[in-house]
């Protein structure tokens, strides 16, 4: 008669053997596309006035730079964690439901100091990735043109020179937090890092184009090698939307 212990093993390695089976069949159906390679679109985060945009493509269309699965993590439980958290600081004050949250990140000073943390970080996750998203795309423009393109040689000499002071600001990060292209008045353009999910808006500045260094951003794909990740989101930036930022900016 089989004893327990060799009952509970001989369970154990049937269960592992089934779990390989539907791993081996879902591997073939994705490959044969009878299943899809990316997931299903996210779930909405509770009710309010602020509301998770969708991904303005599938997941993984930034590969082989920017991974699906990071992409997918990123977008749909990191961007919709910061928009549900908003709703619920801003729950039951109707002076700010009505507000956007560019105006909330403006008037930070203004708000109950009960809530302005909240505000700012969570506030400062949705608006900054709510930039981030649309800023990408793997064929996109790969330099800026006319306004911006002007205001970028002015300010940095070159755009090579400004992609490389641009990488060093990401890098310079300490921890958590974006490097940023901002607009400020007059339309000058700066380079400045700022921590955790702080945005520009909140300093009296326009973002034009944002890299998040969060290690959530990368690291599946590129564990601690922040400097490859920063080489590879170049290569997605769609200058295009980042011109027609600037130009708007400038329109005041």
């Amino acid at each position: 008669m089989m004893n327990r212990r060799a009952a509970l093993r001989t369970l154990a390695l049937s269960a592992g053997a089934a779990a390989m089976a539907r791993g081996q069949v879902l591997a073939a159906a994705t490959a044969a596309g009878v299943v899809p390679a990316t997931a299903p679109p996210a779930t909405a985060p509770p009710a309010g006035p602020f509301t998770l945009p969708p991904l303005p493509y599938p997941y993984d269309a930034l590969e082989p730079h920017l991974d699906a699965q990071t992409m997918q993590i990123h977008h749909d439980k990191h961007h919709a964690a910061y928009v549900a958290n908003l709703n619920k600081a801003v729950a039951g004050k109707a002076d700010l439901e009505k507000k956007t949250v560019e105006e909330l990140l403006r008037g930070l000073d203004s708000l109950p100091g009960d809530i302005t943390t909240a505000i700012r970080n969570q506030g400062g996750g949705h608006a900054n990735h709510s930039l981030l998203w649309p800023s990408l795309k793997r064929d996109g423009a790969r330099s800026p043109t006319g306004e911006l393109a002007e205001a970028i040689g002015k300010a940095f000499g070159s755009f090579a020179a400004f992609q490389d002071k641009f990488n060093a600001a990401a890098m310079g990060v300490f921890g958590s937090g974006w490097g940023w292209l901002v607009s400020g008045e007059r339309g000058v353009l700066a380079l400045t890092s700022l921590p955790n999910q702080d945005s520009p808006i909140s300093h009296g500045q326009v973002p034009l184009l944002g890299i998040d260094v969060w290690e959530h951003a990368y690291y599946l794909k590129f564990q601690n090698r922040r400097v490859e990740y920063v080489a590879e989101f170049a290569k997605v930036v769609d200058w295009d939307v980042i011109s027609a930022r600037y130009r708007d900016a400038r329109k005041g």
